[in-house]
C-alpha cells in the first residue's frame, strides 16, 4: 500500500507521521525526565502556548523525512500530498505564533 503513488497516501501519511512523531517525542524525549501521563503531557502542552508551536515544528521535521524517501523513489504525487499537509501544519505554526494563541 506504501508503494503506490496517489495523492490520498500522501495525504494521509502527512497528517499520520506527525502524530507518531509527538509520541515518540513524548516517550523518548519527556517521559523519562518527567515521569508523567499522554494525557498530562498533553495538558501542559496546552497550557504552554510557546511549546505548542516548538512541539509541531519537531513532529514536522519527520515529515520531512518522509518526503524525501518519497521524492527519492520517484513518487511524486504522494510526495505533494505530504509536501501539501506539510504546509498546511506550517500555517498553522505562523498564525499559533503570531496570534501568541
Amino acid at each position: 500500500m506504501l508503494k503506490r503513488d496517489n495523492l490520498p497516501l500522501g495525504i494521509v501519511l502527512g497528517l499520520f507521521t506527525p502524530m507518531v512523531a509527538f509520541l515518540l517525542y513524548y516517550l523518548l524525549v519527556f517521559m523519562p525526565k518527567h515521569d508523567v501521563s499522554l494525557s498530562e503531557f498533553i495538558n501542559i502542552i496546552l497550557d504552554n502556548h510557546q511549546m505548542l508551536p516548538k512541539l509541531i515544528s519537531i513532529c514536522l521535521l519527520l515529515n520531512g523525512v518522509v518526503f524525501y524517501f518519497y521524492t527519492k523513489s520517484r513518487r511524486d504525487v504522494t510526495a505533494k500530498g505530504i509536501f501539501l499537509v506539510t504546509m498546511l501544519y506550517a500555517i498553522v505554526i505562523l498564525f499559533l505564533k503570531v496570534l501568541h494563541w
